[in-house]
């Protein structure tokens, strides 16, 4: 039996003796199959071609990316507070040089991900950490494609991490798709982690998709929605999961106006 991961999205499922028909996350209209069709490898197999980099960010916030690129390519960040090291976001890629790195740092004593197509490898990551807790929105569970009793499932529309971490469900992209707010980054002015809830943009906006592959965009109530639900908290620089993809300063005002551009410009 083998936990067969899709090419595509990057997502492991739950073991089975040949690879799954097709990959329900992919087959989703946020996400899609590829012109020449489904395919899927392995751990053992990325483990061989691939391995991951980590580079420092800013203090005590660390990004993990397995090279050469896979999959969706997005960067997993480990977030060092003295309530222990926390991993937001995951990807395909656990092997025995990531986990020695990752214990060099402190370890962990928890993931938190914005929603399915960052779930990845993400019970291999918890099983090689100490069988630490993964910490998704509840409805979100219906996309998780390999389940495992590390999987720990929040309700409501925030959820504490440790004192320092929030996580703050913002629907739009998916139902339960969640932001992190670290409220000790950026020299204690406040970070706010987005995943593709919210994406930094080329002008160092941000802007809010339902599928991006796809450009489907969100209607107005639900770009109001994210936005409601960061602003009660302080925040002054903004990352999505990719490189460069930062608002270096005046985050929440950039989130505001954001916003409100994109509401004019899909208003009939």
């Amino acid at each position: 039996m083998t936990h067969y991961i899709c090419m595509t999205c990057g997502v492991q499922y739950a073991d089975s003796a040949t690879p799954p028909e097709k990959c329900l996350i992919c087959t989703d209209d946020r996400q899609y199959v590829k012109e020449e069709g489904q395919f899927w490898t392995t751990l053992e197999e990325l483990q061989k071609k691939h391995h991951n980099t980590f580079e420092t960010v800013e203090p005590h916030l660390t990004a993990i990316r397995a090279e050469p690129l896979f999959a969706i390519s997005q960067r997993a960040h480990l977030i060092q507070t003295p309530e222990g090291n926390v991993l937001w976001e995951c990807h395909s890629l656990i092997d025995d040089e990531t986990v020695a790195a990752v214990q060099e740092m402190g370890g962990l004593t928890a993931i938190t991900i914005s929603h399915p197509h960052f779930y990845d490898s993400m019970v291999e990551w918890s099983h090689a950490l100490g069988g630490v807790p993964i910490y998704l929105h509840a409805d979100n569970q219906p996309w998780v494609m390999r389940p495992d009793p590390v999987i720990h499932y929040w309700e409501g529309e925030t959820f504490s991490v440790n004192s320092d971490l929030t996580l703050i469900r913002c629907g739009g992209h998916f139902p339960g798709s969640t932001a992190l707010h670290w409220a000790a980054g950026a020299d204690g002015k406040g970070v706010l982690l987005t995943g593709d809830t919210m994406m930094v943009v080329a002008d160092r906006n941000v802007s809010f998709m339902y599928s991006y592959p796809n450009y489907i965009p969100l209607n107005a109530s639900a770009v109001r929605r994210i936005v409601d639900a960061v602003l009660p908290f302080n925040f002054d620089r903004v990352y999505s999961s990719w490189p460069d993809k930062v608002v270096a300063a005046n985050g929440r005002s950039t989130v505001i106006h954001s916003a409100e551009r994109y509401i004019q410009h899909i208003r009939d």
